[in-house]
């Protein structure tokens, strides 16, 4: 049995799907702070309670006899670490903390961390491989930091292994519809992009025309939700199977930016899109793009939704499907 701490946000829901089909047995911790308990599968047990609950947490591992975890309960809004960042050192690292003491009180030793490029900061080169510094230059990213230095530590002193997937940029939806992002006030360039197409934004803002790119936006690696979820299984039997510590970015390694996003969702749905051009945001590096070379080669993930128009599809079908009871309620 497989516990998922956060899984009833974004990624995690996507996660829950992804183990189902691979036949594992799941469970969700999440306090609901910012997921949709409608997000969790018929049949799923959840769990309404914090991270930072550690003996809530420790009851749940004996209740349920769980084997391993994956870890994406957080805080993770870049601008709004700046903004707060004792809360995202509280949620982000005191949850990890908590998590890991429950874990290690009652003997569960393997972990998938979700984790992020955020780590990288400004890196020195394009695209940025797991070996390169990391010098974050927001509290979420060094938060995250804190959290994976953490759980090495945890790992040598208490025998817990852990594969650590930093993400970059996540976008789309289930391509089944059964899952996508229910985040109000989103910040994803790709939410917003289709929000706005949808006509349930007046404006799609890009923060920043002036970075040192080919277009002067920034440039980011976007992943498929639902790879990355196949990501996180990949990790799981990795540790399963009795695989060691790892740290791998979860990536395309394809820059794609801003501008080029927004260009696509414009060619999808037929329409220009109302945007607005503004300052830079704290916190945000020029370019973010992985060498995701190592994830293929030592867990043989293999994504299979690359394509930008799908991604964009995916996104905006799920879109159509949360404006589905709004326009019930009208009529």
């Amino acid at each position: 049995m497989v516990l998922v701490t956060g899984g009833a946000g974004y990624i995690g829901s996507h996660a829950v799907l992804a183990l189902r089909e691979a036949g594992f047995g799941v469970v969700v911790l999440d306090d609901l702070s910012t997921g949709f308990a409608a997000s969790v599968p018929d049949g799923v047990p959840l769990v309404k309670a914090s991270v930072l609950d550690t003996a809530r947490v420790a009851e749940t591992l004996r209740t349920y006899r769980i084997s391993a975890v994956m870890h994406f309960a957080a805080s993770l809004v870049v601008p709004e670490s700046v903004e707060q960042p004792l809360h995202y050192w509280r949620n982000n690292l005191g949850g990890t903390l908590s998590l890991v003491s429950a874990c290690t009180a009652v003997g569960v030793s393997r972990l998938v961390f979700s984790s992020t490029a955020a780590v990288y900061g400004i890196p020195d080169s394009i695209p940025v491989a797991e070996t390169a510094p990391c010098q974050p230059i927001n509290p979420y990213g060094s938060s995250k930091l804190a959290s994976e230095r953490m759980l090495g530590e945890a790992g040598a002193a208490h025998g817990l292994n852990t594969v650590v997937l930093r993400y970059f940029n996540v976008a789309g939806a289930d391509p089944a519809g059964r899952a996508g992002q229910r985040t109000l006030r989103a910040t994803h360039l790709l939410k917003v992009a289709c929000e706005a197409a949808l006509g349930r934004r007046n404006v799609v803002e890009v923060y920043g025309n002036d970075y040192p790119t080919p277009d002067g936006t920034g440039l980011r690696d976007y992943i498929h939700v639902s790879d990355l979820a196949d990501a996180h299984v990949a990790a799981l039997r990795h540790l399963l199977s009795g695989g060691g510590s790892l740290t791998l970015n979860c990536g395309y390694g394809r820059g794609l930016s801003v501008r080029e996003v927004l260009s696509a969702v414009e060619r999808v749905t037929g329409s220009p899109l109302p945007v607005r051009y503004t300052a830079r945001r704290a916190g945000d590096p020029p370019a973010l793009i992985a060498q995701a070379d190592r994830i293929k080669e030592v867990l043989g993930w293999k994504p299979v939704r690359q394509d930008l128009d799908g991604i964009i599809r995916s996104a905006l079908a799920w879109e159509r499907k949360l404006m589905i009871p709004a326009l019930e309620t009208a009529a």
